[in-house]
């Protein structure tokens, strides 16, 4: 995958976290060397786990407008680390408590931290969902409104 169309990935799957009222956002570009099954990892927490969900729930949403699905899916049920791996990058969607206890952040400091600001203003806004056209006509029936006379 080309690295423009990469980063237009990553910053649609920050959009989606924001959308969703995720905290503490941060993207970080692993170093070749320290990494050879990712590329990206973008890190966020919920307050709850129904919020944690929601946010797995809109990047994946956001991203399959794209063409993406994740390859491997982790910790949904339990909510309190959503694991979304994309291959080329990998979504973290932590509890508040988790992110703390997991520290990637630390665990990963020799990453590069992307201003996720940068990041954000290359993406293009998700399209809004269209209502699904109709396949026939309604068609009201006279004889009903004759009978409630």
């Amino acid at each position: 995958m080309k690295k423009n169309e990469l980063r237009h990935l990553i910053s649609a799957a920050i959009a989606a976290c924001q959308n969703k009222k995720a905290e503490a956002i941060v993207a970080l570009q692993l170093a070749k060397e320290a990494s050879a099954f990712t590329d990206y990892f973008v890190i966020c927490s919920g307050a709850n786990p129904r919020q944690v969900q929601a946010i797995a729930d809109e990047v994946q949403d956001r991203l399959e407008q794209h063409g993406m699905r994740p390859n491997n899916i982790e910790g949904y049920r339990h909510a309190d680390w959503v694991l979304l791996d994309y291959v080329d990058f990998v979504v973290h969607v932590f509890s508040e408590n988790a992110r703390r206890y997991y520290d990637l952040e630390r665990l990963w400091k020799s990453a590069l931290r992307l201003d996720t600001s940068d990041l954000k203003a290359k993406a293009r806004p998700a399209a809004k969902a269209r209502p699904a056209a109709r396949s026939q006509r309604t068609v009201r029936n006279p004889a009903r409104k004759k009978r409630a006379k």
